[in-house]
C-alpha cells in the first residue's frame, strides 16, 4: 500500500521530502537542564568514563556481546559503559565511527536480555504472564550482583583462589546450589524475607543503561530498518511503557524515545506475524499504552505520545489498530493545545505535538475530520494556536490547514459558520494566511450547506 507522504509527520517539521526529525531532548526541558529522570546523582555502578578508540568497536565485538550474556555485574558493566560510548553522539557532532548495530551480530538480543532480566524481579508475581527459564549465571558460583558473594561467604565455604580441589570445588557449588533453592532467590525475587534489593537496585541500574543504549541506536540511520523489523525490540519497549506507572521513569522515557524514532518505519501489524514472539503485545495493547502515555501526568511524556501518534498514522497499515482510539485521541490532543504550565516552553511543545497529530489525523478519512469539528474547543483551540502566534511559523500553518479540511466535508460547515468573523478577522489581519482562510470563507458561504441557504438561493432572498 502506498505510504503517506513523510512531511505529514508529527511535530513541527515540515516540507514535502523532508523526513521526520529526530527527538532530541523531551518538549519542555529548557537548554542545558537535565531531563526529570536524569536529576538525581548518577549512580556508580556504571563506573567512570571509559576513552574508547575508534577501531575498538571492530576488534571487540563478540567480546561485548558474551559479555552481555555472562551476568557477571563487572562484565555488564564494562560492556554498558563501552557501549554508552560509542553510541552517544553531540547533536551537532559529525564522526565518523559510529558503530551500526547490524555490524554486531546479537548485539540487540543480549542488551533486550539485560532489560528483560531485570523486569522478571521488577513486577509482582500476579502481573507475570508466563515463566521464564533463567538460564543467565545458573553455572556461576558468583555473578556479582548484590549480596551473594557476602551471603556464600558467611558460610566459611569460599575457596581461596588457586587453593581449592576439584572435590572442594563441586562442594561449594553443591552449596550455593542448595543456598538458592533453599532461599529461592533466584527464581523468586518476591519473597518477604529473601528480597536483595541491592542487588535489585543494581539490576536495574543496568537494565536503564542498556535502554539508553538502545535508544542511542535508534538515532542511526542504518539502524533504524533493522529495530523497527525486530519484534523482541518492539515488544520490550512497549511493554515498558504499558508498565509505566510502575516502572523505572528513565527506563519508560528511554522507550518512548525509541518507539518515536522508529514510528515512521513501524508496522503495528508485526504483533500479528509469524515472527518469534517473546512477549505477548498485540497491536490492540500497544495503542492502548501510547494512550496511557498520552494521558500521564508527565509533561514529556504525553507530549511525546502524542508526536508519536501523529507519526504512526502516516502508515496506512496502522490505521485499523489506531481509528477506533480516534475520540480519544481527539479529546486529549484537543486538550494538549491549551496545557495548563508555568513554562512558556512546556506550552508551545505540547501545542506543536497535539497540532501535528491532528494535521496528519484529519488526512486520514472524513469520519476523523467529522469528530474533530465536533470535539468540544477543538476550532477555539485551533484558532487560539494562531492568533497567539506559535513561535514556530510550521505549526500555525497546519492549525490553518486543519481548519481548511474541516470546513471541505459538507456536515461541517454549520459548525464553522459561528466563526465566520474569527476567520475574516484572520484573513484581514495576517498576510501569511490569508490564502488559507480566503479558501475557508469561500467554502463556507459559496456553496448552499444548508435548508436556509438553499431557500435563499430558490426564492432570491
Amino acid at each position: 500500500m502506498q505510504k503517506r507522504e513523510q512531511s505529514k509527520s508529527g511535530g513541527v517539521g515540515g516540507g514535502p521530502s523532508a523526513p521526520p526529525a529526530k527527538r532530541g531532548r523531551p518538549f519542555g526541558t529548557p537548554p542545558g537542564a537535565p531531563p526529570p529522570a536524569e536529576t538525581a546523582a548518577p549512580s556508580p555502578l556504571l563506573g567512570p568514563s571509559l576513552h574508547v578508540h575508534s577501531s575498538f568497536a571492530d576488534q571487540n565485538n563478540k567480546r561485548i556481546v558474551l559479555a552481555l550474556q555472562s551476568g557477571l555485574k563487572s562484565e555488564l558493566t564494562w560492556a554498558l559503559n563501552t557501549l554508552t560510548l560509542l553510541s552517544f553522539k553531540e547533536k551537532d557532532d559529525m564522526r565518523k565511527d559510529t558503530t551500526p548495530l547490524a555490524k554486531i551480530p546479537g548485539l540487540l538480543d543480549a542488551l533486550l536480555s539485560v532489560i528483560d532480566d531485570w523486569r522478571d524481579i521488577a513486577l509482582p508475581k500476579e502481573h507475570v504472564k508466563a515463566p521464564r527459564v533463567r538460564n543467565l549465571g545458573a553455572n556461576l558460583l558468583v555473578s556479582g550482583f548484590g549480596n551473594e558473594y557476602e551471603a556464600l561467604a558467611s558460610n566459611g565455604t569460599l575457596p581461596l583462589p588457586g587453593l581449592g580441589s576439584s572435590s572442594q570445588e563441586a562442594s561449594v557449588l553443591s552449596n550455593v546450589t542448595k543456598l538458592r533453592s533453599s532461599s529461592e532467590w533466584w527464581l523468586d525475587e518476591d519473597g518477604l524475607f529473601n528480597l536483595d534489593e541491592e542487588g535489585r537496585a543494581e539490576r536495574q541500574q543496568c537494565a536503564v543503561a542498556a535502554s539508553n543504549i538502545i535508544r542511542n541506536f535508534s538515532f542511526m540511520p542504518d539502524n533504524e530498518v533493522i529495530m523497527a523489523q525486530h519484534r523482541h525490540c518492539l515488544e520490550t519497549v512497549f511493554q515498558c511503557i504499558e508498565d509505566y506507572l510502575t516502572e523505572d521513569e528513565e527506563l519508560v522515557t528511554n522507550a518512548l524515545e525509541t518507539i518515536v524514532n522508529l514510528a515512521p518505519l513501524l508496522d503495528l501489524g508485526i504483533f500479528s506475524s509469524s515472527k518469534p514472539s517473546y512477549i505477548k503485545i498485540t497491536g490492540k495493547r500497544a495503542v492502548q499504552a501510547i494512550m496511557g502515555m498520552l494521558g500521564s501526568v508527565v509533561k514529556t511524556w504525553h507530549c511525546a505520545a502524542a508526536e508519536l501518534l501523529g507519526r504512526l498514522i502516516i502508515n496506512p497499515d496502522n490505521e485499523p489498530f489506531l481509528l477506533p482510539f480516534v475520540p480519544q485521541m481527539h479529546k486529549r490532543l484537543v486538550d494538549l493545545m491549551s496545557l495548563p504550565s508555568v513554562d512558556l516552553q512546556t506550552a508551545h511543545g505540547a501545542q506543536a505535538a497535539a497540532v501535528g497529530a491532528l494535521y496528519n489525523l484529519a488526512e486520514v478519512n472524513m469520519d476523523c475530520r467529522l469528530k474533530l469539528a465536533s470535539e468540544r474547543w477543538a476550532i477555539d483551540r485551533l484558532l487560539k494556536v494562531i492568533k497567539a502566534p506559535h513561535p514556530v511559523p510550521e505549526v500555525c500553518r497546519k492549525a490553518a490547514m486543519i481548519l481548511e479540511s474541516l470546513v471541505s466535508e459538507p456536515q461541517n460547515r454549520a459548525l464553522l459558520l459561528a466563526y465566520e468573523n474569527a476567520f475574516a478577522e484572520i484573513l484581514f489581519s495576517d498576510a501569511r494566511y490569508s490564502d488559507t482562510f480566503a479558501r475557508i470563507l469561500y467554502e463556507l458561504t459559496s456553496r448552499p450547506n444548508n435548508k436556509v441557504a438553499a431557500a435563499r438561493g430558490v426564492w432570491g432572498m
